[in-house]
C-alpha cells in the first residue's frame, strides 16, 4: 500500500510539473523511464543529465521523471506523442510502439550471446533509427537490460510447463497477446506498474524478466523459480522527439549525443556486468534455478521456428526481421572462423 501511496504522489507531482514554466533561456527536456528512483540506471540518466547542462552552458536542463510516475512504456510514448513528454529511457515494449522492427532484435533464442546481439544491432541501427525517425522519434542511444529468463511460481522447464501458469504480458499490445496465445500459452495483459499487485494477489505467476529487474523490484519472494534459458536480451534505448531535438541548437548537439552515448554504453556494462552476480543473489534469497537439458532446449526452440513464419510480416516487419537473421547468421559464422 506504501507504494501504491507513492506511485500515485509522483503521478501528480508529475501532473503538476509537466506543465510548469521554463526559466528564462533554458531548454527544458522532460524524460520519464520505468527505473526505479536511486536505480543505476536512474544515477546514469542524472549524470548525463548533469553533462547536457554542462555542455550548453546551463541552457539545456534534463527533468527526470523516474519509478513509472509517468506510467509504463506505452503511456510514455504516447505522451511523448501529445507533447507533455520529450523523452524516455524505454524498453522494448516502449521502442516497439513507435516502430515494430526493433523487434528484429527480440525474437526468443535468436542471439546465443551478448557478441551476437552487438554484432547485428551495430549494423542494423542506422535503418532502424531510420524507421523510428519517420515517426517523428530520435534515438540518442542503445541500452539494454541484459538476459531475460522465466521467473514461476513453480517450476518451468518445457513449454507446457509454462503453459500451466498465467504469464504477464504488456498491456497496449493485443497483436502480440493473441499470437502468444495461439501458441498456447496464458497470457494476463497488464500495465507494468501493476506487476507487484499482480503478482502478490496471484493474477499473475509466471514473467519474463531480467535478474536484476526481479532483484530490484523484489518480485522473488513472490516468484521462488528462474529457469535458466537467456530467452532475450532486454533491449532499450534512450529516445526523444524530433521535435525536441530540434529545440537543441545544433552546435550542441554534437556534445549531447556523445554524452546520450556514453549512458547508454554504462547501462549495457553495468547491466551484463551483475547478471551473474543478481543471479547468485536471488539464489541466496531463497530462488531456485532450474537447469535446462538439450532435450527441454530443443523443445522451445521447436516452438520459437513454429511462430516466427506467423511472426514475419505481421507482427515483426520483413525487411528488418529479414536483415537482422542474416546478419546474424554472418556474425555467427564470423565469430566462428574467429575462434579458430
Amino acid at each position: 500500500m506504501k507504494l501504491h501511496r507513492w506511485f500515485w504522489f509522483g503521478a501528480i507531482l508529475f501532473s503538476i510539473s509537466a506543465f510548469t514554466a521554463q526559466g528564462a533561456g533554458e531548454i527544458v527536456i522532460k524524460m520519464a523511464t520505468l527505473a526505479p528512483q536511486g536505480s543505476e540506471w536512474h544515477k546514469i540518466l542524472q549524470e548525463m543529465g548533469a553533462e547536457w547542462q554542462k555542455a550548453s552552458n546551463g541552457r539545456i536542463v534534463l527533468r527526470l521523471y523516474p519509478g513509472g510516475v509517468a506510467g509504463d512504456d506505452p503511456d510514455i510514448v504516447r505522451k511523448m506523442r501529445l507533447g507533455t513528454l520529450d523523452g524516455g529511457l524505454l524498453t522494448v515494449g516502449g521502442l516497439s510502439q513507435i516502430d515494430r522492427g526493433v523487434l528484429a532484435l527480440e525474437i526468443p533464442l535468436a542471439y546465443a550471446n551478448y557478441g551476437e546481439l552487438d554484432c547485428v544491432r551495430e549494423q542494423i541501427r542506422s535503418q532502424l533509427e531510420r524507421r523510428m525517425e519517420a515517426k517523428g522519434f530520435f534515438v540518442l542511444g542503445w541500452s539494454d537490460g541484459g538476459w531475460t529468463y522465466f521467473f514461476t511460481k513453480s517450476p518451468v522447464r518445457t513449454p507446457d510447463d509454462l503453459k500451466k501458469l498465467k504469464m504477464f504480458a504488456g498491456g497496449g499490445d493485443d497483436q502480440y497477446v493473441e499470437l502468444v496465445k495461439k501458441a498456447g500459452f496464458n497470457l494476463v495483459p497488464l500495465p507494468s506498474t501493476e506487476i507487484a499487485t499482480a503478482l502478490q494477489t496471484g493474477l499473475v505467476n509466471a514473467i519474463t524478466m531480467t535478474s536484476q529487474g526481479v532483484l530490484l523490484l523484489q518480485w522473488y519472494k513472490q516468484l521462488n523459480y528462474m529457469t535458466d534459458l537467456k530467452w532475450a536480451v532486454l533491449l532499450g534505448g534512450i529516445v526523444i522527439t524530433k521535435s525536441a531535438w530540434e529545440k537543441i541548437p545544433v552546435e550542441i548537439r554534437p556534445a549531447i549525443m556523445e554524452a546520450s552515448l556514453r549512458a547508454s554504453q554504462r547501462m549495457r556494462e553495468f547491466s551484463r556486468q551483475t547478471d551473474q552476480r543478481d543471479i547468485d543473489v536471488l539464489e541466496k534469497n531463497g530462488v531456485e534455478v532450474i537447469s535446462i537439458d538439450e532435450k527441454a532446449l530443443d523443445e522451445w526452440r521447436r516452438l520459437i521456428e513454429g511462430i516466427l513464419p506467423d511472426v514475419r510480416g505481421s507482427y515483426v516487419p520483413v525487411e528488418p526481421l529479414d536483415a537482422a537473421l542474416k546478419l546474424r547468421d554472418q556474425c555467427r559464422r564470423q565469430a566462428g572462423k574467429a575462434g579458430k
